[in-house]
């Protein structure tokens, strides 16, 4: 047992001696970093002041040598210092009294030198320049007026060239009791009286302990290394402290006085606490620099031995002023963030295998608030009543995001539901050509088109299967997992945003139904696989479809309401309702109060400002980079020239096997895919076009012949029975290759025209005004024609006008395998489609509803090709 005592005892002795060296090398580390940034923070002024020192040395060498070399060295010398002082000193920091204006920096910008003055040499004239914020404590010997007039100009450059509540300022000013600046007292800074000299030390001193022990905690040598390692705001404001002491000697302290100031001379600094001392010695330092001030000119460390010619103090109007205005910026709060505060310097550098992360705007203290999508939370529901600002709130969110992840990182698929174009700037256009490299998708206008929003969740439906099925081939539990397995696939994370998306849900028809059954199948499997929904709303109190099924809306877990929204923080959580305009909650625990951020949003909706970032990630997107699709629902799409006959390229074959297709118009789906009828010789390959919109149903025959004709050899016979439709049958008959025009006296022949193996399409333009005595022979081309490649395309203006073409109310409706309904009401198809009682259709302009026997269960809605119209 005393061998294992021993044994143990020497172990730890071991690993305290193993302790001691590691806490001696990670002093020493710090105490290296902290020489480097002191380092650092000479390099402006010795640059400055290497400048002024050349400027003095060839002064003096010009005494000896010729006058011409003198004035050429001198002249070259200062305009090299004058440049130096202008980037030392920018805006406020350097410009004259008489064109003085505040100048608030950029963020993360790094502060520079004061001006006091300027340094005369002959005929070369220079900024003189000393070292404030960030650099120096200041010394001031001399007259106390022009000391004092020194004093307020230092002040008040400093605090025009940064943000108001970035510099807190104390004056002690025992002899004429806070008098000496009294023009600065609307920015509320703390007078010190008589006798209050120790408190304030003792306060300064443990200010600059906790600053090392909380902030800097031993990762960085000064607040000014923390800042510039950091893109928030600066985490501690700095304070300056002016010391007036008795002008007629300098003031006595008490030993403990006066090591609590040579502390602060030797600490200050790095932490953010400067002095400027009037009457007070303080201890030589690195960090002091002394001016001493004799009739109206001044010498410093800085300039060396040149001679600063002081300027005037500035007014005490305008020190009053000024003030005043920063007083009331801070008690109306630090303005919001601007979209470039968003942006980071360089592009694309984030990568999405386990998070998207990108700040929305910035909190009370102005630090940028990030907003995560990950495994949790996965997604996001955004609520606020019209006017609120959720457009704007997007707009930031989408550009903090795509800033940060690139297009292999990230893919957009943008959805709005309300009148109105916000999605469209995202995408190619007649102004802009640029487009955000990151959407895949945007979908504008469809609040009459729920149909696409539903096309959009069946393609996200695809992505998660595919990805799926990825993942358990590679033995992956998440996309981090799979990137890492598969790293030669293509697996972005997918932010799908669909505002106004009751719109989708509202109802209880079947687009409701199966949008709510993929919704819930995303927001419960997409979190896995890198597929995160981000709903938005004006109001969610009335969605039945989805407040109905409490496991789909517990999934969005991240809560971003706008002020006044209504239910989608918890029921107890008020916050959304005492918020002011242009901010949010931000609640990333399904809305519980206790974890409520409030945020600040920028204005994102600055067309110039969006330009400028779009066009940056344009020009940098990847070689062969597609567009996104972007679907109008207000746009009505032409017929494209390669469904025409000039579009087919000369001598190309027919394919060979394949039925022909006659293209109908466009498919609502995520791509711009035709709609296509197949003309096969099996039984039923016919069309009806059933409807009384006359330009629509022309536009739907012209398609279909034109795409046939473009396929390959075909006879068209077309008969026009209709008078209104007759200038678009006639076009149509020049275009087509081969046509025959039938009237209603030449309907015998049309109907006896013999099949010779060549495709013959009849159209008819009307076909319910041909008379009773041709019906017979109308039936038996429906019935027998396809057989014998004959097919008939006819409009016909009611179901009830076909059926009694077809041989009256017992009739069969076999002999249409496709058909194409207008403005016919959902219950009137009932005989034409399988859904009891007709399918749910209400009629609206340039929609219509296309069934094929052969491959649809339900009807599909398409959007009918423009063909007839004049205009491009």
């Amino acid at each position: 047992m005393g061998s294992h005592r021993n044994a143990l005892v020497a172990a730890v002795r071991q690993e305290l001696a193993e302790a001691r060296g590691t806490a001696r090398a990670v002093l020493a580390a710090a105490e290296t970093a902290r020489a480097e940034a002191q380092r650092r923070r000479r390099v402006v002024r010795e640059a400055y002041s290497t400048c002024l020192a050349q400027l003095a040395e060839a002064r003096d060498t010009a005494r000896t040598d010729i006058l011409r070399r003198y004035r050429t060295e001198s002249a070259a010398l200062a305009s090299n210092a004058g440049t130096v002082a202008a980037l030392c000193a920018p805006g406020a920091a350097g410009t004259p009294w008489r064109m003085w204006s505040p100048t608030e920096p950029e963020r993360g910008a790094r502060t520079g030198l004061l001006r006091i003055g300027t340094i005369t040499l002959e005929h070369v004239t220079i900024p003189g320049l000393v070292p404030l914020l960030d650099g120096a404590h200041l010394s001031l010997d001399g007259d106390p007026a022009q000391v004092d007039g020194v004093i307020s100009g230092v002040l008040l450059r400093a605090l025009g060239t940064t943000r108001p509540g970035e510099v807190r300022l104390t004056v002690y000013d025992p002899e004429r009791l806070g008098g000496t600046l009294a023009p600065f007292a609307p920015l509320g800074l703390s007078f010190v009286g008589p006798g209050g000299l120790g408190a304030m030390l003792d306060d300064l001193v443990e200010h600059i302990c906790r600053v090392n022990e909380s902030v800097l905690a031993g990762e960085h040598a000064s607040l000014a290394a923390l800042t510039a390692a950091t893109t928030g705001p600066r985490p501690e404001p700095w304070r300056v402290v002016v010391l007036l002491a008795d002008p007629d000697g300098a003031e006595e302290l008490t030993p403990a006085q006066r090591a609590q100031l040579n502390r602060i001379v030797r600490t200050g600094v790095a932490c953010g606490v400067h002095l400027i001392v009037r009457g007070i010695d303080l201890p030589a330092h690195p960090t002091v620099e002394r001016i001493v001030v004799r009739d109206g000119a001044a010498v410093c460390d800085t300039a060396g031995d040149l001679t600063v010619r002081l300027d005037p103090p500035p007014p005490a109007d305008r020190i009053t002023a000024f003030c005043r205005s920063v007083a009331e910026r801070l008690r109306a709060g630090p303005p919001p963030a601007r979209l470039a505060d968003l942006i980071p310097d360089k592009l694309w550098t984030e990568c999405s295998a386990h998070e998207l992360s990108a700040p929305v705007g910035d909190c009370t203290d102005g630090s940028l608030v990030e907003v995560l999508l990950g495994d949790d939370p996965p997604h996001a529901l955004i609520g606020g009543p019209s006017g609120s600002g959720k457009t704007n709130l997007i707009y930031a969110w989408l550009g903090s995001m795509t800033a940060r992840y690139g297009p292999d990182e990230l893919a957009l698929y943008l959805l709005d539901f309300k009148e109105g174009v916000s999605f469209a700037r995202f995408t190619p256009g007649p102004r802009d050509p640029s487009w955000l490299p990151q959407v895949r998708l945007a979908g504008i206008n469809v609040n009459g088109d729920r149909e696409f929003g539903l096309a959009m969740l069946r393609h996200l439906g695809e992505e998660l299967r595919a990805r799926a099925l990825a993942a358990k081939r590679h033995d992956a539990t998440k996309l981090a997992e799979l990137r890492v397995e598969d790293p030669a696939g293509h697996w972005p994370r997918i932010v799908a945003v669909i505002d106004e998306f009751q719109v989708l849900l509202a109802g209880r028809d079947a687009v409701a139904e199966e949008a709510v059954t993929l919704l819930e199948d995303l927001a419960r499997r997409g979190r896995s696989q890198g597929i995160h929904l981000v709903l938005a709303s004006q109001d969610v109190s009335g969605i039945e479809a989805l407040w109905g099924r409490s496991g789909l809306i517990g999934q969005f877990t991240l809560r971003i309401a706008l002020p006044k929204a209504r239910r989608v923080l918890a029921d107890t959580n008020l916050a959304a309702a005492v918020i002011p305009r242009f901010h949010a909650v931000v609640n990333a625990d399904s809305g519980v109060a206790g974890a409520n951020r409030i945020v600040r949003l920028p204005d994102a909706g600055d067309r110039s400002a969006w330009q400028g970032l779009q066009r940056r990630q344009w020009r940098q997107r990847p070689d062969g980079w597609a567009p996104p699709r972007l679907f109008d629902g207000d746009a009505v799409p032409r017929l494209p020239e390669a469904y025409r006959p000039a579009g087919r390229p000369a001598g190309e074959p027919t394919t060979v096997g394949s039925s022909p297709g006659a293209v109908l118009g466009e498919r609502i789906d995520v791509a711009a895919r035709p709609a296509r009828l197949r003309l096969g010789r099996m039984p039923g390959r016919n069309l009806a076009v059933l409807g009384t919109r006359t330009d629509e149903a022309c536009d739907i025959l012209a398609a279909a012949a034109l795409s046939l004709a473009a396929q390959g050899p075909a006879h068209f016979s077309v008969a026009c029975l209709e008078p209104g439709a007759e200038h678009a049958a006639a076009r149509l008959v020049a275009e087509l290759p081969e046509a025959d025009w039938y009237g209603a006296a030449d309907l015998t022949d049309l109907f006896q025209v013999p099949p010779d193996g060549i495709p013959h399409y009849v159209l008819g333009y009307g076909l319910d005004s041909a008379g009773p005595e041709h019906r017979a022979a109308l039936r038996t081309m429906l019935t027998h024609g396809p057989e014998q490649r004959t097919h008939v395309l006819g409009w016909w203006r009611s179901v009830a006008r076909l059926r009694d073409d077809l041989g009256g109310p017992g009739a069969r409706f076999d002999a249409i395998g496709g058909w194409v309904a207008l403005d016919v009401h959902g219950a009137e198809l009932g005989p034409l489609c399988p859904q009891p009682g007709g399918p749910v259709w209400y009629p609206r302009p340039r929609r219509a509803l296309f069934f094929d026997r052969s491959v649809h269960r339900f009807p599909e809605v398409i959007i009918p090709y423009e063909v007839n119209s004049d205009h491009a």
